[in-house]
């Protein structure tokens, strides 16, 4: 990888500046954890615009387990094509790196040993990470975009065909199903894409086209009833969606904060966060808990 470090001048801005406001939840924002970001309350606000905002498009935001490494895509300018990006501390000061381009949406695995890019995947090794792999059966042969994973393993993906769709493939006694359709077990519009599903898989979000939306594209969640079925799909409302595109949401790891990528077209776009605490206050009654389940199954 090609590692740049942020200059000095940027860097003592950002301390600074980060010294001189208010923290909540027991986050220092001058510490490495969320790029060293004061945390964001129920009003969107741009993720990190001092150290990964540029006049181009950054787009799907992944967060490593430690909340120190943030990944994302950018495309534009000297960026051609869709270029896979990570920003880091190292040795005292943020570092950003390319891993690579032409690289698929990524996430991260709930143990951060394996970075999700679509079709494809990378794993952790003890020098950094593999080379890109294929996908092996039954997924093998899918035009997938993004894929999220529960913390049970199960894989909620999209692809690139048509309207798209949104699929999932649980794992059982030890191998992985052929995939099924969620397009009859949830109402989605005519174009969805881009799902993120739980940790618990309490709750799934992607988002989507529809006439009676605000934008191009809107953020939309669907919660596990009881019985274990979808509850109807709920727009994440106008602090979210606007009348640009609002796509690939994602929550942090520690379940605080949700990510999301809002553009007005072309290769322009950024990357913003909220509180996640918006999504309690859209479940409706009558849906299973959200409990974050803590035991990892090891994805193959």
């Amino acid at each position: 990888m090609n590692r740049v470090t942020l200059t000095t001048i940027s860097l003592f801005s950002i301390l600074l500046s980060a010294c001189n406001n208010n923290t909540k939840d027991g986050l220092i924002s001058s510490t490495p954890l969320y790029l060293g970001q004061n945390p964001p309350g129920l009003t969107p606000e741009l993720f990190a615009p001092e150290i990964i905002r540029t006049e181009f498009r950054e787009a799907e935001a992944a967060i490593s387990p430690d909340l120190k490494s943030f990944y994302f895509r950018r495309r534009g300018g000297e960026y051609k094509y869709n270029t896979l990006v990570v920003v880091e501390w190292h040795e005292g000061q943020w570092t950003e790196s390319v891993i690579g381009e032409k690289m698929g949406e990524p996430f991260l695995s709930a143990d951060g040993q394996i970075l999700h890019m679509g079709r494809k995947y990378m794993r952790r090794t003890e020098s950094g990470w593999s080379d890109a792999m294929d996908r092996s059966a039954p997924l093998n042969n899918l035009p997938i975009m993004r894929l999220t994973s529960s913390l049970n393993g199960t894989y909620y993906f999209d692809d690139a065909v048509g309207e798209g769709n949104i699929r999932f493939s649980p794992i059982t006694d030890g191998k992985r199903e052929k995939p099924r359709a969620l397009v009859d077990e949830i109402d989605m519009g005519p174009y969805r894409a881009h799902p993120y599903i739980a940790p618990d898989e309490s709750y799934l979000i992607w988002d989507d086209q529809r006439a009676s939306g605000f934008g191009r594209a809107d953020l939309y969640i669907s919660f596990r009833q009881q019985d274990g079925s979808w509850g109807p799909s709920i727009n994440l409302g106008d602090e979210i969606n606007t009348e640009y595109s609002e796509a690939f949401g994602s929550v942090s790891p520690d379940g605080k904060y949700f990510f999301f990528h809002r553009s007005p077209g072309g290769d322009k776009g950024d990357i913003f966060w909220v509180d996640a605490q918006f999504i309690d206050i859209l479940k409706p009654k009558g849906t299973v808990p959200n409990t974050y389940m803590t035991e990892v199954v090891k994805e193959q």
